[in-house]
């Protein structure tokens, strides 16, 4: 079995903000290149006009790609507009691959869940997330879709959406920041993760946001280790198998930068979290040795 990885440079853009999210997919994949895991990379198509407005507002939509309102990163730069329809596409193409091999895919993306329905906010501008739900749910390829949202921050963006388009039956949306979100509760969160994970147990499909800015050193996170966050993956990943129910992962949120101002620890935490899914499906038998000697923190 390969990965399935969906990803195009067409999603990469060099957005000049401090967050680093539309530059981290090229920089992801090169990291990823190195693990030795057997990757199978497909190219997605963007998401259309009429997909985008499934879930966001048309002059909020129609604002952003003619530069009238500032995208997510507070800027109208063509680079970052010409790299939306991607992003958006890469999280559709890997959830129609969960559901097509049952298993799971991957979507090497950030810069989602809070963006609203008709505004941008915290670097997000739109809601690859929800686009997502929304055009599976007019294809009838899904009756309900969940939302795991791992990042370090409450997605309001998503609940908007949600709240916008009455889509409360039809989509199970949670983040576990908001009950747990502190050290001392990161080992009560990891416990109850397999109980947190029947909340999902009807969906066909789950979209999880593997957040690596709930690490403890991450600037605008900072309540679970390294070694605690690949636990958060793997228990992720290994529940939602147990209740056979594919699952489409995306990067969300990092911000940590080494001392050579690089974001190599973001890089590190995703490296586990593909290690993690990999060994979920016994993927690579090596996969143990090698995460071992990653976990310092």
């Amino acid at each position: 079995m390969k990965l399935s990885i969906h990803y195009t440079p067409k999603m990469v853009a060099d957005a000049n903000s401090y967050s680093p999210s539309a530059g981290k997919p090229i920089q992801v994949m090169a990291s990823w290149a190195e693990l030795g895991l057997p990757l199978d990379i497909v190219e997605p198509a963007p998401v259309s006009m009429d997909q985008l407005l499934l879930a966001h507002d048309r002059a909020y939509i129609e604002g952003i790609f003619s530069g009238k309102i500032k995208n997510g990163f507070g800027n109208t730069l063509s680079r970052v507009t010409e790299s939306l329809p991607y992003t958006s596409g890469v999280m559709l193409s890997a959830a129609r691959a969960a559901l097509t091999n049952q298993l799971g895919a991957i979507a090497p993306c950030s810069g989602f869940h809070h963006a609203a329905y008709d505004h941008a906010g915290g670097y997000c501008t739109f809601n690859g997330l929800m686009v997502t739900v929304a055009v599976l749910l007019a294809e009838g390829r899904v009756r309900k879709v969940g939302i795991l949202d791992c990042d370090q921050h409450w997605g309001d963006g998503t609940q908007d959406i949600i709240d916008r388009l009455h889509l409360g039956d039809r989509v199970v949306h949670y983040t576990p920041c908001r009950t747990f979100g502190r050290a001392q509760r990161a080992e009560a969160f990891l416990a109850m993760l397999p109980q947190l994970l029947m909340a999902f147990s009807d969906c066909d499909l789950v979209l999880y946001q593997a957040g690596a800015d709930p690490h403890i050193d991450d600037p605008l996170g900072g309540w679970l280790t390294t070694e605690q966050l690949y636990r958060r993956d793997a228990r992720v990943f290994d529940g939602l198998r147990k209740l056979c129910i594919p699952v489409a992962w995306n990067l969300a949120g990092g911000y940590q930068r080494d001392e050579a101002g690089t974001i190599r620890p973001v890089l590190a935490i995703h490296d586990n979290t593909l290690r993690a899914f990999a060994e979920t499906w016994n993927v690579e038998a090596a996969c143990q040795a090698d995460r071992e000697s990653t976990f310092s923190d």
